[in-house]
């Protein structure tokens, strides 16, 4: 499989969400505290099928307060 060039409008997109371990790798917080964040409400989340997303606007302002 090759990988092709973004285009530039693909470049500045941001995501509509994120699995979980995603979020982990890009935030630096633990998975732990992710689920607490989560059960807490402070971070939204969208379940389809058995897997869950994390809205991305949702894990931005978590650092915006911050």
């Amino acid at each position: 499989m090759t990988r092709r060039a973004l285009e530039p409008d693909e470049a500045t997109l941001e995501p509509i969400s994120v699995r979980i371990s995603t979020a982990v790798r890009i935030t630096g917080i633990c998975r732990s505290t992710i689920y607490e964040l989560i059960g807490d409400g402070t971070i939204e989340t969208m379940k389809i099928g058995r897997s869950t997303f994390i809205l991305y606007p949702s894990l931005k302002r978590l650092f915006e307060r911050s």
